[in-house]
């Protein structure tokens, strides 16, 4: 077994790594950027080495960097974790020329699955089933829209040396194609270094099932079961479980067949992962109960692999240590077992009613579930998430004796989770765990789409969120006064309550709420919209709302309150210039804005053509003196790893743009002056 190893990546992965060779007495080396130097997987490792700024391309995806970090620490093997360089055969060979053992596969195997095209090849010879699709030399696009043509619409086009979603489009008609290309092929050259692509049949209502595999490198292949991934956004997976729902045993029979053959045929050696679609609605001599089609081959440890490991009682990384150190696969395939079932949420720092989009920004709040769940996280409180990397918080997976008790667990973990600083899937994930149709397991990769009604309604604020927030926000103004803060609402008025007033600001609705103390609590008189400057721009005034609660607070900062008579708890957490309201898994944020700089001033502009987060222009869709109507793409930035289109606010006429392709842009930089037309 190895004495020192070095871990070429960051985050969760790195931390989850260094538990498993700690814990088997093997010293860690850990690598990290500029950005991440107070990162936790810094700390968690026994040595750190620095290897360079933070942009990826100059520090984590520097073989060359990797190589010496090696050589300075003594380490004897590497583990590459995921994406990275873990995929990479160039870096496989470079560790082997140095004496250096690859925790992975081999160099020839990356090669060989690496590449999507040659993975379909190898597979179809093997006797694996795949699907329809092209994977050609010829990247023509009348090439493309020719075989489109034969496969039928609609198709999903796909990089053939990507992965996690990132250059893939699905494209439903002809002249959708050629602009779908094009925009895939920028993203995949930028993430991977290589535009070449396949073209595949879609399959609208396909299950995404993949087999976990072990490989001794000598021709021994194992199973660990399945694993359900259907449930996605943007081709990128959100909860993944094990086994997977409602699966026929002769289909699991022939996605796990199917794994094992597909590992035998390269001679796997290590952790990975065979990934299926299932497409249940089809029918067909061989599988009258749907069809199965092989899709890739991930040569690496998996983001899911944890409910895996939960259902199996096994530690994947410390078979992937022995393995790599020749001491083979650890048990036979009729003494691997499974118990249970197991979720896995992938908590992110991102905005789902923005399409998802990554959310940066400072974590001033960092609760994760303490009991019953198993979280892997690679940051903490204080920390920034920053767009140089993937924007995952962290993973919370659950474990139970069924999947009713397991999905149970998962959603009294995500309603214990609070975060602020930023935007968050927490409560997304909620929803989605708490959807009745999940829970019955009839998901599909169009789930999201097909449930945006439910998974994406937000509560509106009520009397309990109100009540929080005021009280919280009171709390704040007497913090330091040493008495009860109801007993100095706001001074002595002879016969008259004590009061205090507080504008509040909830869904860019302005109010003025007077608090009033009475017997048996506090009473709240709210007036929306209730300022004269507010009734000049046009806006109703609306209804006054009234409601009382008394309150208190626990030694962990848990706010318990009755609200016109029913008990409640809650947090409140500071949130960019007002505070977070977290009840149960839901939060709302509220803002106290200041009357002196006037009703508007703290909102921002409707259709405002700036910079999202720092990041690339990599296209301008228009020219100058263009109109365009609304909805319309302006230009195209790249930033965390993804191409994000600016569009028009609505029917207008671009003035200037202040970018070019290629040039950096900041957090907030104008980049379009854009006229909306008369």
């Amino acid at each position: 077994m190895f004495d020192k190893i070095l871990i070429a990546n960051r985050g969760e992965i790195a931390c989850r790594v260094a538990r498993t060779a700690q814990r088997m007495g093997i010293k860690t080396v850990a690598v990290y950027s500029d950005a991440d130097a107070g990162a936790p997987h810094v700390r968690t490792c026994d040595e750190a080495v620095h290897i360079g700024p933070a942009a990826a391309a100059q520090s984590y995806l520097c073989a060359d960097k990797i190589l010496d970090a090696v050589k300075r620490t003594g380490a004897q093997a590497v583990h590459p974790g995921y994406g990275f360089l873990s995929e990479n055969a160039a870096f496989a060979d470079a560790l082997e020329a140095a004496g250096v053992a690859f925790i992975g596969p081999t160099a020839e195997t990356i090669r060989a699955m690496g590449s999507k095209s040659a993975a379909k090849d190898l597979m179809e010879a093997a006797g694996v089933p795949t699907t329809p699709g092209y994977q050609g030399e010829d990247q023509a696009v009348a090439t493309f829209k020719k075989q489109a043509k034969r496969i039928g619409y609609p198709v999903l086009l796909k990089a053939t040396a990507g992965g996690g979603g990132k250059g893939m489009r699905m494209v439903e008609n002809e002249a959708e194609l050629e602009g779908a290309l094009k925009s895939a092929q920028r993203e995949a050259k930028s993430a991977f270094g290589d535009d070449r692509f396949l073209i595949e049949k879609y399959v609208a209502r396909a299950r995404h099932v993949e087999v976990q595999i072990f490989g001794d490198g000598a021709g021994n292949v194992v199973h660990m079961f399945e694993r359900d991934c259907s449930v996605q956004r943007r081709h990128q997976k959100v909860i993944e479980e094990a086994p997977a729902p409602d699966l026929a045993a002769a289909i699991r029979q022939t996605l796990l067949r199917a794994g094992v053959e597909a590992g035998k045929a390269v001679n796997y050696r290590g952790a990975g992962t065979v990934e299926f679609l299932y497409d249940p609605e089809s029918q067909s001599g061989a599988n009258d109960g749907g069809n199965v089609y092989f899709m890739e081959m991930n040569t690496r440890l998996q983001v899911e692999h944890p409910i895996s490991e939960a259902i199996t009682g096994l530690d994947f990384v410390e078979w992937q240590l022995r393995i790599a150190a020749g001491e083979g696969l650890q048990l036979a395939q009729d003494e691997i077992t499974e118990t249970g079932c197991a979720f896995e949420a992938r908590l992110y720092a991102e905005n789902p009613d923005q399409n998802f989009a990554p959310s940066i920004g400072t974590l001033t709040t960092l609760v994760l579930p303490k009991e019953a769940a198993r979280v892997d996280s690679g940051v903490e409180q204080g920390q920034e998430i920053t767009p140089y990397y993937d924007p995952m918080i962290a993973k919370i997976i659950t474990h139970g004796p069924s999947r009713e008790a397991a999905l149970a667990r998962l959603r009294a973990a995500l309603a214990q989770t609070r975060i602020a600083g930023l935007e968050t899937n927490t409560s997304f994930l909620h929803a989605l765990a708490a959807d009745a149709d999940f829970a019955a397991g009839k998901v599909s990769t169009q789930y999201i789409d097909e449930h945006e009604a439910t998974l994406f309604h937000r509560p509106p604020v009520d009397a309990r969120v109100l009540s929080a927030a005021l009280y919280a926000r009171h709390l704040q103004s007497r913090a330091g006064c040493g008495a009860d803060p109801w007993e100095a609402l706001t001074g002595f008025r002879l016969n008259r309550p004590q009061k205090a007033v507080y504008w509040i600001d909830h869904d860019s609705k302005p109010a003025l709420a007077t608090l009033c103390r009475r017997e048996g609590g506090i009473h709240v008189t709210l007036e929306p919209n209730a300022s004269a400057a507010a009734r000049r721009e046009g806006e109703e005034a609306g209804e006054t709302i009234e409601f009382s609660f008394q309150g208190g607070t626990d030694a962990e900062g848990v706010h318990r309150l009755t609200v016109d008579g029913a008990n409640l708890t809650a947090f409140a957490a500071p949130h960019n210039a007002g505070m977070r309201i977290f009840i149960g898994a839901d939060h709302w944020d509220i803002s106290f804005p200041d009357p002196l700089a006037g009703i508007s001033s703290h909102h921002s502009s409707e259709g405002s053509l700036t910079a999202p987060m720092p990041g690339v222009v990599t296209l301008l869709s228009a020219k100058p003196g263009d109109e365009v109507t609304a909805g319309e793409p302006l230009l195209v930035m790249e930033a965390m790893k993804m191409e994000h289109a600016i569009k028009a606010p609505y029917d207008g006429v671009v003035k200037a743009y202040k970018f070019s392709p290629g040039d950096q842009v900041k957090d907030g930089d104008l980049l379009v002056e854009f006229e909306e037309s008369a």
